[in-house]
């Protein structure tokens, strides 16, 4: 073979191994399956189950001072605030945000989700920590007093009213505790659980029950005919329960959406929408 024949040979085994790598390559990155369709990824994006959107489940019906009218996408109610300013945190606008709605149980449940965020009064649990992931706490829970529209605890605007009147609380409870230093245990009528305690409010028994504020909300809208939530024990959330966004276990925005929601408690905005929602006059003002 002459030099000029051999340097051609080389010359082609050369093309030949180049056109081989740049087909591997392509193999390799070529979108197959289900990925088929999915946009490319943007360097510095968050990974969510929709490209460009942030998906939050929250439950059907939510219940108002948490979403108002039923309708979180409107950022009306504490909750749909709340999630309305992380999501701001985190970079979206209000049209890639996508509500959805998912049952409590559902949600805490181990498997994969279809929705980035949860949130629906989710307290902060070792055993659900098992199953999900929780964000840093955005609202800690106060005790509350709940009552129907007919009682005389209807109108009480202060501790020293409700001192007088017959109330009821759940034994072993953190609602126990505060009534117990708050309104004194003279009056108090203590129960096995928050269903017997309900009963008794019904049946005339007590004016009255001590129960979370959450819970307190869940009773007047949903339990009780003409429920009213009277107000808010002062200086009652050491203690209470810590609400969080549920996230599925092992999620990339886990860390993410822990740092918005400490940076909103950071610069007041958690306590600025609590008081708007949870603190106000229409929702359950802080007795005196």
């Amino acid at each position: 073979m002459t030099a000029l024949a051999r340097l051609r040979r080389a010359a082609a085994l050369t093309a030949v191994a180049a056109a081989t790598v740049v087909s591997l390559t392509a193999c390799a990155f070529a979108p197959t399956g289900s990925d088929a369709g999915a946009a490319p990824a943007t360097e510095g994006a968050l990974q969510t189950v929709t490209a460009g959107k942030l998906t939050i489940a929250t439950g059907e019906p939510a219940f108002s001072p948490w979403v108002e009218n039923d309708d979180p996408a409107s950022g009306e109610g504490f909750e749909a605030a709340v999630a309305d300013a992380v999501a701001t945190q985190l970079g979206f606008s209000k049209d890639d945000v996508v509500w959805v709605r998912s049952t409590f149980d559902s949600a805490i449940a181990p498997g994969a989700k279809d929705w980035d965020l949860n949130l629906q009064q989710f307290s902060i649990t070792e055993e659900r920590k098992q199953a999900v992931d929780f964000s840093s706490p955005y609202y800690t829970t106060t005790q509350a007093v709940v009552t129907t529209g007919t009682s005389p605890a209807a109108s009480a605007t202060t501790v020293a009213e409700l001192k007088k009147l017959p109330v009821g609380v759940m034994s072993a409870t953190t609602s126990y505790q505060v009534a117990a230093d708050q309104l004194g245990t003279a009056n108090l009528s203590v129960y096995n659980s928050n269903d017997d305690a309900v009963a008794a409010l019904q049946s005339g028994q007590v004016d009255a029950i001590v129960v979370d504020l959450p819970t307190a909300f869940y009773l007047a809208g949903a339990v009780l005919d003409d429920g009213k939530v009277v107000g808010q024990l002062p200086d009652s959330s050491a203690g209470g329960d810590e609400l969080a966004f549920v996230l599925p276990k092992g999620s990339p925005l886990t860390a993410p959406v822990t740092d918005a929601v400490d940076a909103l408690r950071a610069d007041g905005t958690l306590d600025e929408l609590q008081q708007t929602w949870l603190g106000g006059t229409d929702a359950a003002p802080v007795l005196k």
